[in-house]
């Protein structure tokens, strides 16, 4: 009988995509580390994101540099004076936006095509590993670990190359909708 209930109390991938797909909107900071071989210290990049459910990701550099993004199932855009601009598709980077889109939504049945997926911890403090299946993800990454709790809190990608980018999510929130402006930027 007792090991009856702790296998039914196992935290599973169903559970932890369920949980990050709950919130419609969820808003946040970021700090973004990127650590790159050649260099003695990371590139640190600052800024805020907005992810909506039916919408996809904004992603609000603030340092060093100001740059908007908009990251959907359509691909990714540039905010520039005349608007939003796609980006080309084919890009490693579109690949590794997809991926993160796919992370943040709890979309694990979309990861698990790409990575073989270890979880651990619980619903309140979990990690996730994922090692990639294809060889063109291979050739990338080495791995990719995501810890949070009701949301996600960091995302490191280990490069085949040695570089690693870790993020960090702050002060994440599901209690505000999109604003106007928000609204704006993904019917776009």
């Amino acid at each position: 009988m007792l090991g009856l209930t702790s296998i039914a109390h196992a935290f599973d991938l169903q559970q932890l995509s369920d949980q990050l797909a709950k919130p419609d909107v969820i808003h946040g900071n970021f700090i973004q580390e990127k650590h790159l071989r050649a260099l003695p210290l990371p590139l640190t990049s600052k800024g805020t994101f907005v992810l909506a459910k039916n919408h996809g990701l904004l992603w609000l550099l603030k340092t060093p540099l100001q740059q908007d993004y908009r990251i959907t199932a359509a691909g990714i855009a540039r905010r520039d004076p005349g608007g939003w601009q796609m980006l080309p598709g084919k890009s490693a980077g579109a690949e590794q936006n997809r991926l993160f889109l796919a992370v943040l939504q709890g979309d694990s049945s979309g990861l698990q095509r790409d990575f073989e997926l270890t979880l651990s911890g619980d619903a309140q403090s979990w990690k996730l590993a994922l090692v990639p299946r294809s060889m063109l993800l291979k050739q990338v990454f080495n791995q990719i670990n995501i810890s949070g709790g009701e949301l996600v809190n960091s995302i490191e990608l280990l490069e085949t190359q040695g570089d690693s980018t870790l993020l960090r999510m702050q002060d994440s929130t599901s209690a505000q909708p999109l604003s106007d402006a928000e609204q704006h930027d993904f019917a776009e």
